[in-house]
């Protein structure tokens, strides 16, 4: 009797193929990279507010969108949460400035707690971009879909 081939198991000295969605080292390297510019653009713009932080994710989105799905994705991810930092960052600076600087007591310890976080999501973000998962950041405001 025989056996049909669909039953019939790969035998364990043989490499399974990596599944079909498995993004490129390339494309992983990517978006490992719009992860890491928004660091990277927080630290060269620091005297500025840290203003770049969206810069480097922006570029990446733009050049590697059309040809890159996993890129696409992540740099968009990078670039709606360091868009959705800014807002707060800029919310904390008008609750100070318009309370007169009141506002401080509550903006300074909340914006340390925040700059805390987004550098654990990005590094978080970062290994899991390498590791080629699509990484969700929490509290984002999904602006560029």
């Amino acid at each position: 009797m025989s056996v049909p081939p669909e039953s019939v198991e790969p035998s364990p000295s043989e490499p399974t193929p990596p599944p079909s969605d498995m993004p490129s080292p390339e494309e992983r390297q990517w978006a490992m990279l719009a992860h890491l510019s928004a660091l990277l653009g927080t630290l060269l713009t620091g005297h500025w507010f840290g203003i770049g932080c969206f810069v480097g994710p922006l570029i990446i989105w733009l050049v590697k969108r059309e040809t890159m799905p996993f890129v696409d994705d992540q740099a968009k991810e990078a670039l709606n949460f360091n868009i959705t930092m800014a807002i707060i960052a800029v919310v904390l600076l008008l609750i100070t400035v318009l309370t007169l600087g009141i506002g401080i007591i509550l903006a300074l310890p909340a914006g340390v707690v925040i700059g805390i976080a987004w550098l654990v999501l990005v590094i978080m973000a970062t290994i899991k971009a390498n590791e080629g998962e699509r990484y969700r950041y929490p509290f984002c405001l999904r602006l560029i879909k």
